[in-house]
């Protein structure tokens, strides 16, 4: 028995309209469904995180309060550089007189100077009045008399001397008030936030040679936190600053009686001398301390061990050993509380977050991985710390194949607070593809939106019994 199929004119519309959507699916860059596919998750915690926390918390140790440190200083702060996290806070934004910490950041920009090519190690300089005319610590230059910048820039950081200092500064900018301007300048760039320098040597007013003092009325001043901040730009960008601060006597001239001492008691290589033993503290190769009667005695110190920098500071000590035992104290807080550690590894793959979808390639989707790993601190002994994520993934519209292997497709950051400590650490790196994602051919294009249209389609009329 034969049977005659009749199409109507509706059914010849149906038809055209079928094939009308099929050629603009192919054509357009996005489906709904792709679009769909493509979310960014809420913040969540990573991995097996949730799971770990108890066993973390148990062989964590737990950290002691500052005030338990019983410390007896103006301001303290304890930095871990790589990561910016402050690890101890005592009044840690009050400005007050650094003192010759101020020379940390003469030191800074003399070294960008040579760095840079302005000036070089072995360059003459020419002492000039203000700096023959300066008081306090100090290596007596006479006008006129010239110097290497590495001579003079060695009795700045090992001696404090301030004439030294003032002989750089001019060196740099032609004179100290416009090194000062340059000064300035900078700590705004670093992030400090009080900071303020009206000389290069961190000398009361009245205390500078009277014909080169400032015209304003305001003296130097640091927080303890920028002078951390100060000191974290010294050993990230110049990490060769301990040719000089690890300098233990220096003697500037043939002719001087004696070499002059460093001023920092606890250096490593102390822990043989007689007088400064009781004070050398493992891995301290740094930075400089400083003391007038309005700021007291300072100290910011640096120290490596176990593969961990840490940056302490204290401000207003009551005496020149007291900078010191302080400082041990503010540094073992440090060591004995907290490590460096790596909580997510290169092409770590995100839960939640294997792969992403991809249009017109062989695949449907290709595999993600993080470009870089993370690393926090965290308290000594955290096994799992509790880790969170948050993962944007770029538009879908762009995610086109052929897509080269490692090509960026979305970004994940991540955030750890360690209990007890009111910043959180926060790093973000990119999230690529592991592989290449190959574009399909146009048979496979074409079955795939038959496929996908005949789907939607049987969906919705699914949907509508």
């Amino acid at each position: 028995m034969k049977h005659k199929y009749k199409f109507s004119g509706k059914q010849f519309v149906i038809k055209t309209a079928t094939v009308g959507l099929l050629l603009n699916m192919l054509a357009s860059p996005v489906n709904s469904a792709l679009a769909d596919a493509v979310k960014t998750p809420a913040t969540t915690e990573s991995g097996t995180a949730a799971a770990n926390k108890a066993t973390a918390k148990a062989t964590a140790v737990k950290i002691p309060s500052v005030e338990s440190l019983g410390l007896n200083l103006k301001s303290a702060v304890l930095l871990e550089p790589t990561t910016g996290e402050v690890l101890l806070s005592l009044n840690a934004d009050v400005p007050l007189p650094p003192a010759s910490m101020t020379k940390m950041m003469t030191e800074y920009l003399v070294t960008e100077a040579v760095n840079k090519g302005q000036l070089s190690w072995d360059q003459k300089v020419v002492v000039q009045e203000n700096a023959s005319k300066q008081i306090g610590s100090r290596i007596f230059l006479a006008q006129g008399d010239e110097h290497t910048v590495k001579e003079l820039y060695i009795a700045m950081a090992v001696g404090s001397a301030n004439d030294a200092t003032v002989a750089l500064a001019e060196e740099v900018a032609g004179s100290e008030q416009e090194f000062v301007a340059l000064m300035n300048e900078t700590a705004q760039k670093m992030g400090m936030k009080t900071a303020y320098f009206i000389n290069s040597t961190g000398l009361n007013r009245a205390d500078m040679p009277a014909k080169f003092q400032p015209d304003t009325d305001r003296e130097t001043v640091m927080s303890a936190m920028d002078a951390a901040i100060l000191a974290k730009h010294i050993v990230t960008d110049h990490p060769d600053f301990t040719d000089f601060t690890t300098i233990q006597s220096y003697k500037f001239r043939e002719r001087d009686k004696a070499p002059m001492v460093n001023y920092n008691w606890m250096l490593e290589s102390n822990k043989n001398v007689t007088n400064f033993k009781a004070y050398a503290y493992p891995g301290l190769d740094g930075l400089k301390t400083g003391h007038t009667n309005n700021a007291g005695n300072c100290f910011t110190g640096t120290a490596v061990r176990d593969g961990m920098r840490l940056i302490s500071v204290v401000m207003g000590a009551d005496s020149e050993p007291h900078r010191f035992t302080e400082t041990k104290k503010v540094l073992d807080f440090g060591f004995n509380n907290f490590e460096v550690k790596q909580v997510v590894a290169p092409k770590a793959v995100i839960a939640g977050n294997e792969t992403v979808p991809v249009l017109k390639g062989k695949n449907k989707s290709v595999p993600i991985v993080t470009d870089a790993g993370v690393t926090f601190i965290v308290p000594k002994g955290t096994a799992s710390p509790q880790i969170k994520t948050a993962v944007v993934i770029n538009d879908p519209a762009t995610l086109v194949a052929p897509i080269a292997g490692a090509s960026k497709v979305g970004k994940v950051t991540y955030s750890y607070q360690v209990e007890g400590i009111t910043q959180v650490q926060e790093k973000t790196v990119n999230l690529i593809t592991a592989e290449e994602a190959e574009k399909a051919g146009w048979f496979k294009l074409l079955m795939r939106a038959i496929g996908e249209f005949f789907g939607d389609l049987f969906k919705g009329i699914k949907n509508l019994f």
